[in-house]
Formats: C-alpha cells, sequence, structure tokens
C-alpha cells in the first residue's frame, strides 16, 4: 500500500527543513570559532562584510539561512575559504544502534578464559576515536594483565567488586564507582572480590594523538 502523496511531501519538507537546521547550525559555530580566532566583535565582523550587526547575529544564532553571497563576504572578512562554514558537516553523522547481547565481542591482547570484551558501537568517522566496551569477568585468577593505550579511559562499575590497578594506586570498584585515567600508564584489574563483575569501559583517543597502541 502506497504513501498519499500529500503525506510523502509532508515527510520530504521536515526532511529538507531539519537539514536546513543542520546546516545553520554548522555555520554557526563555524563563524563563531573563527571570529573568536582573529579576536573580532560581530560589529567589527559587520564593518569588514558589509553586512548588518542584526544579520551578523541572526547567522552566528542559527536564526537565518545565509546566501552564498553572505557567505562569500563572511570568508573575506575571516580570511578563510568558504568551505570552512560547512566544516564538520559533511562527516559521517550515522547514530550505532546495538540490542542488548548483540555487541562485537573481541579478544583483547592479554584476555584470558572468564574475560569478555564487547564492543558496544561500531563508531564511524570522527566518533571512531571513543570506544565503549562492556567487560564482564567470570572466573577467578591469580594474576591479571596489564593494559597500555593511548587516550583517557574512564570505567564504571555495575555488578560485582573488584580492585582495579592504575599504575602504583589501586582502587576498590563497586557498582556505582567510577574511574578515569590516563590510558598510556599500566592500567587492569588486581584482585576480583565478588564475581561476576561487570564494568563499562569507554576509551576516547583525544586529538593530535596516533591511534591506539
Amino acid at each position: 500500500m502506497g504513501v498519499p502523496a500529500a503525506e510523502s511531501r509532508d515527510a520530504t519538507a521536515l526532511e529538507v527543513e531539519s537539514l536546513e537546521g543542520e546546516i545553520n547550525h554548522a555555520i554557526a559555530t563555524r563563524l563563531r570559532e573563527e571570529r573568536h580566532r582573529l579576536g573580532l566583535t560581530l560589529q567589527e565582523v559587520a564593518t569588514r562584510s558589509g553586512l548588518s550587526l542584526g544579520m551578523i547575529s541572526k547567522i552566528e544564532n542559527a536564526q537565518t539561512s545565509p546566501s552564498l553571497n553572505t557567505l562569500a563576504r563572511l570568508s573575506q572578512a575571516l580570511e578563510v575559504p568558504v568551505t570552512t562554514f560547512f566544516r564538520g558537516f559533511e562527516e559521517e553523522r550515522d547514530a550505532s544502534y546495538v540490542r542488548a547481547g548483540e555487541g562485537i565481542e573481541l579478544a583483547r591482547h592479554g584476555t584470558r578464559h572468564g574475560h569478555r570484551y564487547m564492543l558496544l558501537a561500531a563508531a564511524k568517522g570522527a566518533q571512531s576515536r571513543v570506544q565503549p566496551y562492556l567487560v564482564t569477568l567470570t572466573e577467578q585468577r591469580e594474576t591479571f594483565p596489564l593494559f597500555q593505550h593511548e587516550g583517557v579511559e574512564f570505567l564504571y562499575a555495575l555488578d560485582g567488586s573488584y580492585a582495579y590497578r592504575y599504575g602504583r594506586h589501586t582502587y576498590d570498584m563497586s557498582p556505582g564507582d567510577s574511574l578515569m585515567f590516563d590510558g598510556r600508564v599500566p592500567h587492569g584489574p588486581e584482585r576480583l572480590d565478588e564475581l561476576p563483575i561487570r564494568f563499562l569501559s569507554i576509551t576516547v583517543e583525544l586529538e593530535g594523538e596516533d591511534g591506539p597502541g
């Protein structure tokens, strides 16, 4: 059964309106960033570009859709290419949706039997700098591997209790406890007190760093 033409037009109009809003917000963000980079006021940008103060204010607050002529004037005033105003908008924006139990199970270096690492999102583009894991520990061990990687890591305890080593320090973790640290310092579970243990591990690669080591 087909979709009525009126409903199809309404849906298309909403998509266009949403896309236009995203573009306006991208332009507003870039305009504000470049203006601050040069240390200019709204009035100074208006004077440089030959546009009104009100127009500059509306563009920076994503309240209007600037024409190509307007963007060309702004690019000259701020000494940047016109494409600067669209930077970031063209990046991959898809969401990563994973149903319960359907994450990607991984075997990390040093992983032992009874230690389960499940990647919860397959991020793309700039989002690939963030990797969320659900870690499950079900078996007691005398020794545990220590991990090292670029970026920072955030842990949030869900079930069980354990001691987590970070460098020379050890932290007792129970449900609701969290820990964030520099991933380059050796870290990992040191003692499992109450099994099974589950915790979220979110690693974030910082700007200017190479990929995970």
